[in-house]
Parts: C-alpha cells; sequence; structure tokens
C-alpha cells in the first residue's frame, strides 16, 4: 500500500491517490514502461535499482541504459520506468524544483507533480518516476499522483511487480538495503522479457 503525501488544499490541482498496491500495471502501461525500478529503504541505507535494457517492441536495441541517477546536489537519487527523453525532461524539471526548495523532496514532487498534472506539454509525458531522499521515498506518475510507499520498498515499470514481491520477501532477512535490491532485481529478470542483469544501483545513507 502507498499512502499520498498530497495536502488535501492541493486535490484542486492535483489528482492525489492512495494505491493498493504498485501503479500502472495495466498492459497498456506495460508497453511503455518496460524495464524495471525498484527502492528499498533499510537499516539507515536506501538504494533505487534499475536495469539496463531499453526495448522496442520485441526487440532490445540497447542492454546498458542508464534509468538511475543522482539529482541535484547529490542529495536525492532517482529511477524511471518510461520513454527517456520525457524521463530526462521530469528530471530535469524535478531538478529545477530542488533548487526552488531546496532539502524539501516532498514539496517538489508536489510542485512538479502540479505542472506535470496542468501542463498541456508535460501531460504528453509518458514516464514514471522513483526518487528518494535520505528521509523520503516518492513515487511520481503522470496522472498527478505522488505516492509514499509503505514497508520502505516500491518497484515501477513492467517488472515492478516481480521485483516488489521478491524484495518484500527479503526484506524480513539479515540482508541489506542493497543485497535486498540486486537479488529482487535479479529475480524480475528471470521473469520479465524487458528487464535484464545489467543492474545499475544508486545509493544515500538513510535516517
Amino acid at each position: 500500500m502507498a499512502e499520498s503525501i498530497l495536502d488535501p488544499l492541493d486535490l484542486q490541482d492535483v489528482h492525489a491517490d492512495i494505491a493498493q498496491g504498485p501503479p500502472m500495471t495495466d498492459t497498456t502501461a506495460q508497453n511503455w514502461h518496460a524495464t524495471t525500478i525498484l527502492t528499498v529503504r533499510k537499516r539507515g541505507r536506501v538504494v533505487v535499482a534499475g536495469d539496463g535494457q531499453v526495448s522496442l517492441g520485441a526487440t532490445v536495441i540497447k542492454a546498458n541504459a542508464k534509468k538511475v541517477r543522482s539529482i541535484g546536489r547529490g542529495d536525492v537519487i532517482g529511477g524511471f520506468a518510461g520513454a527517456t527523453a520525457d524521463a530526462f525532461t521530469l528530471f530535469e524539471r524535478l531538478e529545477s524544483k530542488l533548487e526552488q526548495h531546496p532539502g524539501q523532496l516532498a514539496r517538489a514532487c508536489v510542485e512538479l507533480a502540479k505542472d506535470w498534472r496542468t501542463d498541456r506539454y508535460l501531460r504528453r509525458l509518458e514516464a514514471m518516476m522513483i526518487v528518494a531522499d535520505k528521509e523520503k521515498t516518492l513515487v511520481l506518475t503522470g496522472t498527478g499522483d505522488v505516492l509514499e510507499p509503505e514497508g520502505g520498498v516500491m518497484g515501477i515499470g513492467s517488472g515492478g511487480n516481480y521485483a516488489l514481491a521478491a524484495a518484500k520477501a527479503l526484506m524480513d532477512t539479515s540482508l541489506g538495503a542493497e543485497d535486498i535490491a540486486r537479488k529482487a532485481m535479479a529475480i524480475a529478470a528471470e521473469i520479465c522479457v524487458y528487464t535484464n542483469t545489467n543492474i545499475l544501483i544508486e545509493s544515500l545513507e538513510s535516517v
């Protein structure tokens, strides 16, 4: 279950939702979210992991794409599922919001979600994002949702459900956040044809 962080006053501009599981799991969404991004927060560490596969229909056109990156001053990490150009546009917008609201990831994401929901150009962008700082992990969608996952884990993309389930099963073990992410992503890669084993991970110290 993921919890919306939007204030009720923001609902006039942005549609916020309380999701019962990973968002965007229908077949249409999977056509353009053909990847896997996973975040895990555990024992003073938060990681965002992504695979490297880029697919065009049934064809793999790149195997080592970088879908996870550090944002802003390096105190925020994020990963995207969706069209690459669209995702980088959104990353740039988020960096701009973080410059306006330094150290306030939640506020920056809410402001971005408002623009994403209402701006005619941004509404056409097809991507989802997971972003995290030392305190919060947030999922942003093109419908204006800003969601904070429960339990410290969340997955998006075509293999997101598989990675999420695997990570949840591993959370009670002695493994740390990065090891859980790597194992969960490897399991997702065995199941999802749009996910490969070229895993890139960014991490931060967490509270």
